[in-house]
């Protein structure tokens, strides 16, 4: 058995809402990097060549023609916050997210699955049910597209993969950042207090966005510490196009693994960026605290996972189908 299968994790409070985490916003960075013009060309394809790698699964779709005929796409962000930077990208995902794309409507749909939900994995009957995150850890991203896939009856087109330590470069590289926390608390020895300014280097970022538990909205609460280091970033660097320097390239790049190639992401820059200014988002809403085999999960009723199916078949512009199945008994 996969020794991930015998973490237990504790459970965590969840809001209903969700916004945009740092996965977005990065993705959205590489998106808009790309169509700076040729002065950054081979920087910034090297960044995406050295990010590539298959998923090794027969997609469902034809991606290339969807791009070619800016239809909508699929992509499923994954976040992890486990080994170095690097090519290591072993261990469960913190973060799980269905982003749908529409350039007709200009619209993105996001959708965040809670890590906890409870789902029979492909592949790995003897070890189900479990926790959707740990589908990375038994096969990874191949897996995880899988296992969305069947839960929700749906297409994934791409996925992209982001490691959270790669947050503590990318700060770095701007030279540290001054936000106001959002909450007081103690984390890996640094000391954070609500509302008072604070400095950060790397190392400070990394702890601020890590913390978990002590955070009475969960895996809301951390999502929106992420993204509130993001845009610090942003902020202290002025611009997109300022971030563009060698240091902040490589940074991303080695903290990020997709199979969307440098032509692709090429497409999706000049047709699709428009839909990030009218972006919904939604979340997988399950009943959380349910026993199975010793683990607290989370687990979704066929008219939640019927709801989600619907709302992102529609953004797909794709026909009404019956939802999939978790399938836990």
């Amino acid at each position: 058995m996969d020794e991930s299968r015998m973490q237990k994790d504790e459970p965590e409070k969840k809001s209903h809402k969700t916004r945009n985490s740092i996965i977005v916003v990065i993705l959205l960075i590489l998106l808009a990097a790309v169509g700076f013009g040729s002065y950054k060309y081979m920087s910034i394809k090297n960044a995406v060549d050295k990010s590539y790698k298959s998923a090794g699964i027969h997609k469902e779709r034809d991606t290339a023609k969807l791009l070619k005929d800016k239809k909508p796409i699929s992509i499923l962000l994954m976040g992890t916050d486990t080994g170095e930077l690097g090519r290591d990208y072993k261990g469960r995902t913190d973060t799980m997210m269905v982003v749908t794309i529409n350039p007709r409507t200009n619209k993105t749909l996001v959708t965040s699955i809670p890590r906890d939900t409870a789902v029979n994995i492909p592949g790995y009957a003897s070890d189900s049910p479990a926790k959707i995150n740990a589908a990375y850890a038994y096969g990874s991203a191949k897996t995880s597209i899988e296992t969305v896939q069947q839960m929700l009856n749906i297409p994934i087109d791409y996925y992209a993969v982001i490691n959270m330590h790669g947050l503590e470069q990318i700060v770095n590289q701007v030279g540290g950042v001054t936000i106001k926390p959002e909450l007081t608390f103690d984390y890996e020895g640094y000391h954070f207090e609500k509302g008072k300014s604070t400095q950060m280097n790397g190392k400070k970022s990394l702890a601020y966005s890590r913390m978990r538990y002590s955070d009475p909205r969960g895996d809301f609460g951390r999502e929106q510490r992420q993204r509130q280091l993001l845009e610090a970033v942003v902020q202290k660097s002025g611009s997109v196009s300022s971030l563009l320097n060698k240091g902040f390239i490589d940074s991303i790049s080695k903290s990020t693994q997709t199979d969307m190639n440098f032509s692709d992401l090429t497409s999706i820059a000049e047709h699709y960026l428009g839909a990030r200014k009218n972006m919904e988002n939604t979340y997988l809403q399950g009943q959380q605290g349910e026993m199975i085999d010793g683990q607290s999960m989370e687990v979704t009723p066929k008219s939640e996972l019927q709801k989600t199916t619907n709302n992102i078949r529609t953004s797909l512009d794709l026909p009404y189908k019956e939802t999939g199945s978790i399938a836990l008994h």
